[in-house]
């Protein structure tokens, strides 16, 4: 494997993230870990149904190769003033949604140097915890830098901390957290990107199922499951309302 250059922030940052998961006893499983590169660059497009998910993914990759992951991340985060500068150390990428060119162009060389980048295709958290409508970034980036996307499915994450709901140590500890990793898919150059991103839709939702499926706690009527599943979170009609009406305020403006 090539040595990398030291990191100290980032690697400070997984040392603090690997002692949090372990007082909380989390406890992971992965499935499709062979379709994780451990050379190259690479678009990881993972669902996004918990805040701690850039977190989770990034810990699973350390463990499995040590890589690092570059996330596209909203540019409030890094006006933050503690947690900015954390950002910037560990080279995440600020896209400001008002206006992402800067960020693409960004995005596209990290990749092109060998780079792992973490997207979040569906945007913002999901709170349906079902798999939303796909932006094509993901597809866009992968075709210009000449690298595959590979998807990846996390469920349980959102246990740990996500929108619309308090969270508590007692349902986060020992809380089971599943990871499916799909087979990488290879983007060509003049790919039909609206294809490639209804495929990759398709993949992620698949994946979310069978963890879904295999999840070793039962989630009937608990706010952490799907609805169509019988649980009790919002469904994806119900979760657009409340993140169109969030939008509206948020872009208000002040009195």
């Amino acid at each position: 494997m090539t040595r990398r250059a030291r990191e100290p922030i980032y690697s400070t940052a997984i040392a603090a993230g690997r002692a949090v998961f372990g007082l909380l006893r989390l406890t992971p499983s992965v499935t499709g870990l062979a379709n994780l590169p451990d050379t190259g660059g690479a678009v990881l497009a993972i669902t996004h149904f918990g805040y701690a998910d850039f977190a989770l993914v990034e810990w699973m990759t350390w463990h499995r190769n040590r890589r690092h992951i570059r996330f596209l991340a909203k540019k409030g985060a890094f006006d933050q003033r503690l947690v900015g500068p954390l950002l910037r150390g560990m080279r995440h990428i600020s896209v400001d949604m008002k206006a992402g060119a800067a960020a693409y162009v960004q995005a596209v060389a990290a990749l092109r140097t060998g780079e792992l980048l973490g997207v979040f295709p569906e945007g913002g958290v999901n709170a349906s915890f079902t798999v939303r409508s796909l932006k094509s970034g993901a597809i866009r980036m992968a075709a210009e830098a000449g690298v595959p996307v590979v998807p990846i499915a996390v469920w349980g994450g959102h246990r740990l901390l996500t929108k619309n709901h308090r969270p508590s140590l007692r349902e986060a500890f020992r809380a089971p957290i599943g990871f499916a990793i799909g087979e990488p898919i290879q983007v060509p150059a003049d790919a039909d990107v609206q294809e490639l991103t209804l495929r990759l839709h398709t993949t992620l939702q698949a994946l979310v199922d069978k963890l879904q499926a295999g999840y070793p706690e039962d989630g009937a009527g608990a706010w952490w499951q799907p609805q169509h599943l019988g649980g009790s979170a919002p469904t994806p009609e119900q979760a657009a309302i409340v993140e169109a009406e969030r939008r509206r305020l948020r872009d208000l403006p002040p009195v």
